[in-house]
């Protein structure tokens, strides 16, 4: 099954001056082209899902698609991202400057058909429709902006669009979801760091002062 790696940039940024959040750099590297990185080592092609008329410059070479249904939110975005793919995609919101290609990597083999089985046991949904991971620190309880959706899901998006349900996760009901546990994604990393994002520019200087750390670490 092929599957784009969609980098999805979006969001009103108001506590953060309405700038490009995903331009802004983590350790001397842009957090667009950190994410870019996890997802290419995994997918098949890229996607970058932006309004901005400038977008188009942000990645040379990696196409470049506007909202289906501009004003949606995430969820919009989540219908362009499929709509203009036509495949599965792996999707990660564009300031998320930690997220490990090996856990994206696990998102989509579970999708494309089953985990490894030297891992953690897993009860498997049949023929799941969504992969996403479970996060400590997300008021969901899991990280829609970091997951694995099939191609199938494209209708129940829209449905839920339709209804004016914008939340990110309001057309789970009407699809087959895989929740990969916790105690699962810790095998790729510590939750907060893995899910960590940009909001504020108090939380750029703290994944800058995060980044930092793991370098004097890794020495």
């Amino acid at each position: 099954m092929s599957c784009t790696g969609v980098i999805l940039a979006g969001g009103a940024a108001s506590r953060f001056g309405g700038l490009p959040k995903g331009l802004e750099r983590v350790d001397g590297r842009r957090i667009i082209d950190r994410v870019a990185a996890a997802l290419r080592e995994v997918s098949d092609d890229l996607l970058l899902i932006a309004n901005a008329a400038e977008a188009s410059t942000w990645l040379p070479g990696v196409r470049t698609a506007a909202d289906v249904r501009p004003g949606l939110g995430a969820l919009g975005g989540l219908h362009a991202a499929l709509a203009q793919a036509g495949t599965d995609v792996l999707l990660v919101a564009w300031d998320m400057p930690f997220v490990s290609a090996a856990l994206l990597g696990e998102l989509r083999r579970i999708g494309d058909g089953g985990p490894d089985e030297s891992r953690h046991e897993l009860q498997l949904v049949d023929t799941p429709d969504v992969v996403i991971p479970e996060s400590d620190g997300s008021r969901r309880g899991v990280e829609p902006l970091c997951a694995w959706y099939s191609q199938r899901c494209l209708g129940a998006v829209g449905r839920t669009l339709d209804a004016g349900d914008l939340r990110v996760i309001g057309f789970h009901e009407q699809v087959r979801v895989q929740r990969l546990p916790v105690v699962r994604v810790r095998d790729f990393g510590d939750p907060a760091r893995l899910f960590s994002n940009v909001n504020t520019r108090d939380e750029l200087a703290a994944l800058e002062d995060a980044a930092a750390a793991l370098g004097r670490t890794h020495g």
